[in-house]
């Protein structure tokens, strides 16, 4: 069975999350895991524990979970961890479902060997990344890696998320990360465009 998670604080401003996951669907909730998270997992890149920050209705933690791995997913949107928790009740998936505040991950009360970001870090402003690298920090092992999934400058239009750069990204984990690569890839979402949108795969380090 299904492991759910208690409540944990929930992002003060994440009300515009939670009304399109009540509201409409939401384009990046693509009723299956992130390519480019299949292809790092397939290519051995996760450790046995892995949290997903920022992980909706849940795809990537229930790919990862079907894998192998102890899944966890962390969403600020009550209505996003329902669903998560509905799914991996049906498909009878053991995974981690917490509604949390992705600025305060210590209180998971756990480390995990890795960390994948499908889109969370580029709906940060800047007072807020140090916040957030800072948490993630707390969380991941030592040694562990975060891979984060974030909009490029690449992708064209005034649409969607603010866009990242890869010296954004560097400057975000400057102090105690390595930054390993960042290599070109897309999201696949629900858009007009087919082939979904530009992004940036980084691999970053805990030291």
């Amino acid at each position: 069975m299904p492991m759910v998670g208690r409540r944990v604080a929930v992002l003060p401003d994440n009300a515009s999350f939670e009304e399109i996951y009540r509201s409409s669907a939401a384009p990046w909730d693509i009723g299956r895991p992130q390519p480019a998270i299949v292809e790092m997992e397939e290519l051995g890149a996760f450790g046995k524990s892995v949290l997903d920050v920022g992980c909706g209705t849940g795809e990537n933690v229930l790919f990862l979970a079907s894998r192998g791995h102890e899944a966890w997913g962390v969403d600020g949107a009550a209505t996003a961890i329902a669903r998560a928790t509905k799914k991996a009740k049906d498909r009878k998936v053991k995974a981690h479902f917490v509604e949390g505040d992705a600025l305060r991950l210590e209180e998971l009360g756990r480390t995990f060997d890795s960390i994948i970001d499908s889109g969370l870090f580029h709906t940060f402003d800047d007072d807020e990344r140090p916040l957030f690298a800072a948490s993630l920090h707390r969380v991941l092992a030592r040694g562990g890696v975060y891979i984060m999934l974030a909009f490029s400058e690449h992708e064209p239009g005034g649409w969607g998320p603010r866009r990242v750069t890869q010296a954004e990204i560097r400057e975000g984990f400057a102090r105690g990360w390595k930054v390993e690569s960042i290599e070109p890839t897309v999201f696949a979402a629900a858009l007009d465009n087919a082939q979904g949108a530009k992004a940036w795969r980084s691999i970053i380090r805990r030291l």
